[in-house]
This record gives structure tokens, sequence and C-alpha cells, in this order.
């Protein structure tokens, strides 16, 4: 190759070979004139490992990161900083057990479909942990040391299947999450499709062996299958708008959304009143509530539900006060009031739409109807005008029905009440009371079920000594619902 060099007052051809000598001489600097960046190199082995979190779409903590660390080393301490995204350090006991640790996790999701894992040899010799949290843990203070376990697809269950808590990942599970203790060990089909990013992980030979068992088929009524593939919080996030800014919080969102399946967070959009993003377990519980609840009447107001565009609900660490004081921001990862966390409870829900008539459980055995109506009037809501108990089943509980005047003061209703604590002498701990649609479309409607007694002391339909015995099963929900 020949090239014409134009420069300077004489004029020479130049070779490529030239051209080369040109680009490899000592000067340090490129064709552009640009300085060269010097070459890093690889840092050394060393028992502290540097994790570094690609698209964290869920909350990583010490106990996140110690749950997926441990079946390769001990592990001494952990430091999670969110200074560069979303960091941690965890030193273990030898360069061996970092190294496996290094090779068996670099390039795994810790949950599936997002918050991937990049890990390199970090440069301090030991880490300073000044307090145990959830960002930094000191595990020589402590005893627990978990053993090593084989490794073999995400390493993490879900949150919203496990209530918040780290869990290990169990192929066999699905979206499901792991059974409760004592569930019964035979398998019930096979299991779900999975398809792990690159293969590694903990599966049902690994993380978790024995005692591991997938739960039963859960049947619903006809409905979307669950979402099995893919980064699970996608599609998992809906706006909500229409709400009455003067009462709405995030708590009386919760009280309406759990009934269609488990809630993550919920945010208050300042910029826009009367308007919240909820983020649900899982796309499935999404669709739920905007079918049932898409256009639903709640007083003077309208509300319409809508997917958002959102992957995740972020964290807000100073939410601003709505007109209650309470915070505009909440996270229900974790709470228990959530009714689709252990397949029993998932088996028992029964998808609703709103209606009238409102099944209530989980109240003392003895509840008075005085007692009921005096909820409803703390709350500030209208009461119900018709209310029937069920035969007691036990003597831990009593549960029953409410017919309202119409679907929006139920919904008024559910969106207050629902979790509210009722107080019994015999207990050492109130009852929460639970609520939630009932398929009846009234007091006495139903296969051989009886009416109740209204508030002004007249006998509902259906009541009365040619009265059959009242049936639970066509009230929407068992009644040992839990």
């Amino acid at each position: 190759m020949m090239a014409y060099n134009g420069g300077g007052g004489g004029k020479r051809l130049c070779s490529g070979l030239d051209l080369d000598v040109e680009r490899s001489n000592g000067n340090n600097y490129n064709m552009a004139g640009e300085p060269r960046r010097k070459r890093e190199l690889p840092a050394r082995p060393n028992h502290i490992l540097l994790y570094t979190i690609i698209n964290p779409a869920y909350p990583i903590t010490v106990d996140v990161i110690h749950t997926i660390s441990t079946p390769h080393g001990q592990v001494q301490r952990i430091v999670v900083f969110k200074k560069n995204g979303v960091q941690a350090m965890v030193e273990f006991e030898s360069v061996e057990s970092a190294t496996r640790a290094k090779e068996a996790l670099h390039g795994c999701d810790i949950y599936s479909g997002c918050c991937t894992l990049k890990i390199e040899y970090a440069k301090p010799e030991r880490l300073n942990v000044f307090k145990n949290d959830q960002d930094s843990w000191d595990y020589t203070l402590s005893e627990e040391v978990q053993q090593p376990q084989q490794r073999s697809a995400p390493l993490l269950q879900s949150p919203q299947y496990t209530g918040g808590r780290p869990q290990p990942y169990n192929m066999d599970f699905g979206s499901g999450g792991p059974p409760p203790p004592g569930m019964m060990k035979d398998r019930h089909g096979p299991p779900p499709p999975h398809h792990p990013r690159d293969g590694r992980g903990y599966g049902p030979e690994g993380y978790g062996g024995e005692g591991f068992v997938p739960p039963p088929p859960m049947h619903h009524p006809p409905m979307p299958p669950q979402n099995q593939g893919g980064p699970p919080q996608q599609g998992a996030v809906m706006m909500v708008y229409g709400l009455d800014p003067s009462t709405a919080n995030a708590d009386r969102l919760f009280n309406l959304c759990c009934l269609y399946g488990n809630v993550v967070r919920i945010k208050f959009l300042k910029t826009k009143e009367g308007t919240a993003m909820v983020q649900m377990g899982d796309a499935v519980s999404v669709e739920r509530c905007v079918q049932n609840l898409n256009n639903v009447t709640v007083g003077d107001y309208t509300l319409t539900l809508a997917f958002s565009k959102q992957a995740y609900l972020s964290e807000v660490m100073n939410p601003y006060p709505l007109p209650d004081k309470s915070p505009s921001f909440k996270d229900y990862v974790s709470n228990k009031n959530n009714r689709f966390l252990t397949p029993a409870s998932i088996h028992k829900n029964r998808i609703q739409p709103p209606s009238k008539v409102v099944h209530f459980f989980n109240t003392p055995p003895d509840v008075s109807e005085e007692q009921l109506l005096g909820v409803f009037a703390d709350y500030g809501v209208a009461p119900p005008h018709t209310i029937s108990k069920f035969p007691l089943k036990s003597e831990r509980s009593s549960s029953g029905l409410m017919e309202f005047q119409n679907i929006s003061q139920s919904v008024m209703a559910i969106m207050a009440c629902n979790h509210a604590t009722i107080q019994h002498p015999g207990a050492k701990f109130p009852f929460v009371m639970k609520l939630c649609f009932s398929s009846s479309r009234q007091i006495g409607q139903g296969k051989g079920q009886g009416g109740g007694k209204s508030r002004d002391g007249s006998q509902g339909p259906g009541q009365g000594p040619d009265a059959g015995p009242r049936q639970g099963q066509n009230n929407g929900v068992e009644h040992d619902y839990y």
C-alpha cells in the first residue's frame, strides 16, 4: 500500500510499513493524537470479592448476598453500598472459597431475568463493619454458618412469593415459591417450564435438597396462567386513577388490591392528585385488578386502572405526607395480610368482582352485630344494613356476610375496614377482621342459604322456620380461609 504525505515543504511517499511503525512508536499517543489509556492489570486473587448487581429489580441486602454466597465457603463479612449502582463486597475466610464463589456465581441471575452478578476480586485486605444491619454484617460474631451445597437456574426465589425473605430458587416451583413446613412430599405433575439465563444456579438437586418439594397444582377460576419466564416484575405495576385525594392512602389501596394478588409496593404521585402506582406480585395480579376494579365507582369518584410501562417501583427514601399524614410510599412485600403467600392460602382464594355483599371472617367467635357496626362507625364509612353470621365451625373465630346498600359503599368499607382490629377479652391479641367480596348478590341468595337480620330487626330473605341451613361454599370464600 502506498500513501501520499503532503505535509511539510517536501513531498515523499510512505509505505504501510511506515504507518505501522508510526502507530507503534513510543509516543503513547494514538492516531487521533489522544493519549493512550494504560491497560489495567487484572486484580490478583483475593479472599474479598466485589459483586456488581446489574439491573437490580429487587432490593439487595446482606441477607440476599449471604444466602447466595455461603454455599461456596464461609462468609465472614458483607458490606452493601450504592454509590455506583448496587454493589457489595464479600469477605470469605480464604482465597480458595472466594475463587469458588467467583467461578460459580459470575454471570448468574439472582432472580429470574434480573439482578445479574458481575464478580471481581476486590483490593481491600479486610472489610470494616461498624454495625449489623441490612447493608453490612459481621458474621464472625455469629455462629450461623451454612454448609456448602452443590451448584446447579436463578439463585433465589422471587421476593413476592417468599414474603421478602430470601429463599433458594427451586426449578420445580417455577414462580410459585417454596412450600410451607409440613407440605406433603408427593410430586404433582411435571415442573413448570423454566429457561435459565445461562443454565447455572441452584435447582432441586442443589440448594434446598431433600424436603424442597413442589406444592400441589393450584386451581383458580379460569384466568391467564402465571408468567413463568422472563423477569417476574415485567408488567407487574399498574396505575390507579380517580382516588379520593382527601381519604385515599396506601393502606386503604392495599386493602382493596390484596383481594386480587400480593401487593409489593404502593406509591402516590405528588404531581397527579388522586393517582397512585401499585406494584403487584406478578402481571396476572395486575390483570385481575384491572378486570375487576376498573370503572368501579367509589363515593363521588370512579376508579380507572391500567398497566404501567414501569417495570417496578423503586424505594422512596423520603416520601411526602398525604392529607391524613400517612406516607405516600409503603412497602408491603413482607406484609402478612397479603393473601397469596402460600399454596394453602392461594387455593382458598376466590376471585370475585365487587359486590354489595361482603364476606367477613377471622372475627371473635362471639362477636356481636353492635361490635361489627362499631368498626364501620370508627372508620367513618356507611355500615351494612344486614349482617348474617354463619354457624360456628370452631371456637377460634367467626364469619358471615354483610350486605350494603350498593357496590360503592361495599368498596369503601373494604378499603377502610379490611384488616381492622377487634378486641376480645379472652384473646391475647386482637382479632384482625378480614373482608372480601362475596359471590352472592344479596343475603339469602344461593343454594339453601339462610337470610340475615336487617338493622331494623326484620327478617331477611330465607330466614325463618322454613329456611334451610346455610352453605358456606356459596359465599365466595371458604369459612376456614385465612
